[in-house]
């Protein structure tokens, strides 16, 4: 069927130019991984600029920041994800915002 061509992949019956797996399949790993990451870049940048400022206002505006990739997340997609990758997002949220907290409590 294939000629000299090995083909390992299981539906090497179908023609060359059918792909049955070209569809995007998100998976919990990517929102989990985003929303780490930009939450680390948002939190970061926020404690930085917010420097100067009393350590209220740092606390207050990143917990809109993470509440509002917390939400973003979850209509991504993590809503349907498994409840183990649910609670490892919001541990890994809050312990990333309690990182903050405890940074900006010395200007209190």
């Amino acid at each position: 069927m294939a000629g000299e061509r090995r083909l390992s992949r299981p539906d090497s019956a179908l023609p060359d130019w059918h792909i049955p797996d070209a569809a995007y399949r998100p998976i919990p790993i990517a929102w989990f991984a985003g929303a780490f990451l930009l939450q680390m870049i948002v939190l970061f940048g926020l404690f930085i600029m917010l420097a100067g400022n009393s350590g209220w206002i740092t606390i207050a505006l990143c917990t809109l920041a993470t509440l509002g990739l917390a939400g973003w997340t979850w209509e991504r997609g993590m809503k349907d994800a498994g409840p183990a990758w649910q609670i490892a997002t919001g541990l890994m949220m809050a312990a990333q915002w309690a990182f903050v907290c405890l940074g900006a409590a010395a200007r209190l």
